[in-house]
């Protein structure tokens, strides 16, 4: 190919699209022969350069469309590169662009066709129609009814919806690890005996039914497995490709990687586009070390760096790329930009709690004439609920990105409605029932059953201490529950939640069941917290039923208005490859980001959450084109919290310590647990892990020391 030929390519789709390549992505575009990998950081137009390579290799080199293959890891950016290609060049036949879940299943349904097994899919499309199908043992066959029953007959209780995404998450991440059974049990989960259920699981699939029983994991692990032993198989895929092409490749496992290095090992012309600053989901089987070591895979193999941003600020570039160079796992890149203009600061704002901070973000977003160039992003999808209810009063627009309406079926929220209920009658036992575990009198099942038998209708508090054997020390107990609930009748809904928590005992009925069960108690508070923000201002209990129900509505409503002008929410994870004009982050402390996990891991050495939780910090930056504003507040849930020392970091990052001369650090600083946090003149802060060392100086008369003799005496490390 000559340099003219070269040349006018890419001057013709300058001419046609308004497309112009910089240097380096036309070497990622004219670099088609042998590995390469393609370091693309945010918004440096990696979607763009992949289609111009695939044009050219296609109007340039005289590639057959059928002998390029696309995979990229969700369906979404599969079907944009469509899109993208047939904007680019719509005179061309199509390309195949999938996802390596569609690519894998290509390979297992071939098989089975050809060795002529029966298997049927237990998720995914037809799942209503599969799931009203039986097992031999009358189980619908369907991934979560399976597990169900399974974690029932293992556990003895009922498995809740987060126990079943903490289950899945689990089963997906052993898959994708490439685990072997004898490791299962490795694996940190919240789930009892998680190895013992999925080998049932496992089991079961397998023997269970005539046919064999598959999953969008299994589909993974078979692919592999199959192209691993299958070599006539194997050979008919590598010749059916001559050119292979990854997308989105931080987000791919060990299992998928795999994969795409079989079907690349006969021709080696594979093309990774990834971003290891990016990778932000290990905890589904992401493998961020294989890009670090892509060439013991591909020796030889060119590594390019795409490190222009052509999406944000001055301001929001220099300052993210100064703040991803805090890990050390990682290539060395220096993303930056050429756009002219510096842009607004980076806001950083401490609010006293976080409901002051949802009113801020509201306030502010009303101020925004097109709602749709605005987002709000979190780590957790409970910070979106109060926020979806106070911009849902405002009359706001929005549209939840992560449309997880659980919160609304959610344990904590039916408990809190049946407690209510029992205000308006205590005639119904079967309402009792269903807490009566959760409260103060220790009713019993065989006393809850005695209770059933008894139909006078009756109260139902009055018939267990008339007609049921008792404790002495539950009658006290059960009388004053009794009055508690009719003096609750007509109460305000805040202040019932609040009988409800502290009166009646629930919350210490929740401390007892994540001591025995393994719940979170900081998101099942955060649950109650969410529901008295939602209760404020309500006259009733009947107004908060329907509040509920209204917010229920309006989430499901939110999924309507993706392209309409309405503010975004989303968590971090799922804001990766979108892009606003002004985005806030908000619940920026530690504790959530990074999380309580990541900091105790740290601690002990191992940085690998903690390295996540920079990156997810960074992707959330890395969304705004013009405006950010990182939020943070200093009380939650009633406790003290403390800034994310991500934001502390932003801060001295934005405004760095003055030359010369040494900076003092103030001697009044407040206490956070066995931490001590210090105050740097013009530098943002530091943190001291040797708070009683540093009250040893002051009681010896030092009242300020420098940041450097503070360092070289290991009492502080900057954060």
């Amino acid at each position: 190919m000559s340099v003219n030929s070269m040349t006018s390519f890419f001057e013709r789709k300058h001419s046609q699209l308004g497309v112009a390549l910089n240097e380096i992505q036309k070497q990622a575009v004219l670099h088609t022969e042998g590995a390469v990998l393609l370091l693309a950081s945010p918004g440096s137009g990696k979607t763009t350069t992949m289609i111009m390579r695939i044009g050219y290799l296609i109007t340039e080199q005289g590639v057959q469309p059928s002998r390029i293959k696309a995979v990229t890891f969700s369906r979404a950016s599969a079907n944009d590169m469509k899109e993208r290609y047939l904007r680019f060049f719509p005179e061309l036949p199509p390309v195949q662009f999938s996802t390596i879940h569609s690519l894998a299943y290509e390979v297992v349904r071939e098989h089975f066709r050809k060795t002529g097994v029966p298997y049927q899919m237990i998720e995914g499309s037809g799942d209503q129609e599969r799931a009203e199908q039986k097992g031999p043992e009358q189980v619908p066959l369907h991934k979560k009814a399976i597990l169900r029953q399974i974690f029932k007959s293992v556990t003895g209780e009922n498995m809740t919806d987060d126990q079943m995404d903490e289950l899945t998450t689990y089963i997906s991440y052993v898959k994708n690890k490439m685990l072997p059974p004898e490791k299962w049990g490795t694996v940190k989960t919240g789930i009892p005996n998680a190895e013992v259920i999925l080998s049932e699981y496992e089991s079961f699939k397998q023997s269970g039914h005539p046919s064999l029983l598959i999953d969008f994991d299994d589909m993974l692990t078979l692919g592999n497995e199959i192209l691993e032993r299958d070599a006539v198989l194997l050979g008919k895929y590598q010749g059916k490709y001559d050119y292979i092409l990854t997308d989105e490749s931080q987000d791919t496992s060990l299992v998928q990687h795999a994969m795409i290095e079989k079907l690349a090992r006969k021709h080696g012309n594979l093309c990774v586009v990834a971003d290891d600053d990016q990778s932000i989901y290990s905890w589904r089987g992401a493998e961020p070390t294989y890009l670090l070591n892509f060439r013991e895979a591909f020796p030889g193999a060119a590594i390019l760096f795409m490190e222009q941003n052509y999406r944000s600020t001055p301001q929001i570039v220099n300052t993210a790329n100064e703040f991803i160079r805090r890990n050390k796992n990682r290539y060395n890149k220096n993303m930056f930009t050429e756009r002219s203009e510096a842009g607004e600061p980076i806001g950083m704002r401490t609010f006293a709690d976080y409901k002051s901070q949802t009113r801020h973000v509201v306030e502010e977003i009303r101020k925004s004439d097109k709602l749709s160039e605005v987002a709000v992003l979190y780590r957790n999808n409970s910070s979106s609920v109060a926020l979806m209810n106070a911009l849902d009063r405002a009359g706001i627009p929005f549209y939840m990105k992560d449309t997880d309406n659980r919160f609304f079926s959610h344990w904590v929220v039916e408990d809190i409605l049946n407690f209510m209920r029992m205000t308006f009658t205590d005639k119904r036992p079967d309402i009792l029932d269903k807490i009566h575990l959760k409260m103060a009198g220790y009713i019993s099942k065989q006393q809850m059953a005695a209770l059933k038998e008894i139909q006078n209708n009756g109260s139902v508090f009055d018939n267990l201490l008339n007609h049921v054997k008792l404790q002495d020390y539950q009658r006290g107990l059960i009388q004053a529950n009794r009055d508690i609930f009719r003096e609750m009748s007509g109460m305000p809904p805040l202040q019932a939640i609040r009988v409800i928590r502290e009166r009646l005992g629930y919350e210490k009925a929740l401390d007892k069941m994540c001591e025995w069960l393994g719940f979170r108690k900081e998101f099942l508070i955060g649950i109650l917290n969410t529901l008295e923000d939602i209760a404020d201002t309500l006259d009733t209990m009947e107004e908060f039923a329907n509040r509920l129900k209204a917010l229920e509505s309006a989430l499901k409503t939110s999924k309507r208005r993706k392209d309409a002008n309405a503010v975004t929410l989303s968590t971090f994870h799922s804001a990766k490859g979108l892009e606003f004009d002004k985005v806030y982050m908000i619940d920026l402390v530690d504790g959530i980001i990074p999380s309580s996990e990541d900091i105790k891991k740290n601690a002990t050495g191992d940085e690998a959450l903690m390295e996540e939780a920079v990156r997810l910090f960074y992707v959330g930056m890395t969304r705004a084109k013009s405006q950010l504003e990182l939020l943070t507040y200093q009380e939650r849930d009633g406790e003290k919290v403390a800034e994310s020392r991500f934001v502390s970091h932003i801060r001295s990052i934005v405004k760095p310590a003055s030359e010369g001369g040494e900076q003092e650090v103030e001697a009044a600083a407040f206490l956070a647990g066995d931490q001590v946090r210090h105050r740097v003149f013009g530098q943002g802060e530091v943190r001291s892990r040797h708070g009683d060392l540093i009250d040893i100086a002051f009681e010896q008369g030092v009242k300020t020391l420098s940041v450097q003799t503070c360092v070289e005496m290991r009492l502080l490390e900057r954060v």
